[in-house]
């Protein structure tokens, strides 16, 4: 089954890591599980490290729990202000890179919303542009968490808007709906919007000793390993897509299953919606041409595993903080 692009390895790049580090990156496999020669000092020093991780959450206004996300500090709109009273936080945006600051109301754009009461525009930059832009990826981590989303919101509404320019039935040019967030075309009728690509991630559980399964993508590099995940079918609820997904990528059955949190997911228009899950039978039977090797972990043996910009990592540490507290 096809599954969300990094949606496994979210935060990484095969391409340009050093994925023999063991130190944390914005866009790199931090693995805190590595499992540690010397003996017991492991454990200690992932307790360390993670109870680090979690300030960096509290800093962030990042809540790591069930519903991820803290108070929303962003309120999206569609129409802007008739008379806009300061500065705007502009996102300027070429494809999946983007720039973040202050200044004047752009005399065209996409309004997106208020941050903290500050107006916030998208504005997509031409190739002639000369401005100093930071791949999505590696601006987790450099700016906030609310900032971090409005950038993958300004993203996402661009393309979704460079895409469609004209009627994908008729042809004809379209043009802004009054009210909503949304390309009408005049001649037809018909309606665009927002494209968003559901998809579930999973922490599966054994019940009898806690252990948890955790899996590498066929695409993943050595040693890497997270959550199940896969995009959700036409027709199927959200608990349906998670245990087809868990059943046809690594053959085992499912009992309770539980939303945990979600996340939107720009890379390019995804929303990562987490479950934990508890294991009911069956043994592991990696699926062909998908998932190369699958495994139970206990806390002491989690290998190199997602940084902390995806909810697969934050799924993975929660189970972890409840573990240690048993």
């Amino acid at each position: 089954m096809r599954t969300p692009p990094g949606c496994y390895a979210q935060g990484t790049n095969s391409s340009t890591t050093d994925w023999s580090s063991s130190v944390e990156k914005r866009d790199a496999v931090y693995p805190i599980g590595e499992v540690d020669p010397q003996g017991p000092g492991h454990r200690a020093q992932h307790l360390g490290r993670l109870a680090d991780l979690q300030c960096v959450w509290q800093l962030r206004g990042v809540q790591p729990g069930p519903g991820i996300m803290g108070p929303a500090m962003f309120a999206p709109h569609v129409e802007p202000p008739s008379s806009p009273d300061g500065p705007v936080l502009l996102v300027s945006v070429r494809e999946s890179r983007v720039a973040l600051a202050e200044g004047p109301t752009p005399e065209s754009g996409l309004f997106l919303g208020t941050l903290a009461g500050q107006n916030c525009w998208a504005v997509e930059l031409g190739p002639e542009a000369d401005e100093d832009l930071t791949d999505l990826y590696s601006l987790w981590g450099r700016v906030d968490e609310a900032r971090w989303k409005l950038a993958g919101r300004a993203v996402q509404l661009v393309e979704w808007q460079r895409n469609h320019c004209f009627c994908g039935r008729c042809g004809s040019p379209t043009e802004p709906s009054a009210g909503e967030r949304a390309r009408r075309c005049p001649e037809c009728g018909l309606l665009a919007f927002p494209r968003l690509a559901p998809a579930v991630i999973v922490l599966v559980e054994r019940p009898d000793d806690g252990r948890a399964l955790l899996a590498r993508n066929v695409n993943f590099p050595g040693g890497m390993f997270s959550c199940l995940a896969g995009f959700v079918e036409p027709g199927e609820t959200l608990e349906e897509a998670v245990h087809r997904e868990v059943g046809e990528e690594v053959g085992v059955a499912l009992g309770a299953v539980r939303y945990w949190g979600s996340q939107p997911w720009p890379f390019p228009h995804s929303l990562m919606v987490g479950f934990t899950a508890e294991w009911s039978g069956g043994e592991i039977v990696c699926q062909a041409g998908e998932i190369a090797e699958a495994r139970w972990f206990s806390p002491g043996e989690v290998p190199a595993i997602p940084s902390g910009i995806s909810i697969a990592r934050r799924l993975i540490d929660d189970w972890m903080v409840r573990r240690d507290a048993l």
